[in-house]
């Protein structure tokens, strides 16, 4: 790098181990202070480095994400940090059609998640769910000590 003012000191742009580590950890307010005590320079200029140091991390990370989702065929846009989710556009009402929320949504598309991947493991819901087996055998107890007693008391 170009070096306007030769008599600075050189810009040391490898952060240490334990500043690295804070950073990992979101403990951003402390690796300012350490390193700026460490290194004896200003506050401010810790926090460039530092900042420097996540924005260089976060796009390696996106580049990483970008390989793999390259590989399975994900398109770009569906895997960034920096941009943000492109709301749709609102609809003209419909006579016949209720537009969900976005709750709705997201429920819908986590379940939509839960049944492929219990799909995938070949795992098939069973016929009458735990619930109502459960309520018919206490039916059928029910109906059986019903039973007893009118031709008992009958």
């Amino acid at each position: 790098m170009f070096n306007p003012d030769p008599s600075a000191k050189p810009v040391n742009t490898k952060l240490p181990k334990a500043i690295i580590m804070m950073i990992e950890k979101n403990n951003l307010v402390m690796a300012i202070k350490t390193l700026a005590a460490d290194e004896n320079i200003s506050m401010d200029e810790a926090k460039s480095r530092i900042d420097a140091y996540e924005t260089a991390l976060k796009v390696k990370q996106q580049q990483k994400l970008n390989t793999i989702a390259n590989k399975q065929g994900i398109p770009n846009q569906a895997i960034s940090f920096d941009r943000e989710q492109a709301e749709e556009e609102p609809d003209r009402l419909i006579k016949n059609r209720v537009k969900t929320t976005q709750t709705d949504q997201g429920f819908k598309s986590l379940q939509r998640g839960v049944d492929s991947q219990l799909n995938d493991l070949g795992y098939k819901k069973p016929l009458l769910p735990y619930w109502a087996k459960r309520l018919l055998i206490i039916i059928f107890i029910m109906t059986g000590l019903f039973w007893i007693l009118w031709q008992v008391f009958g």
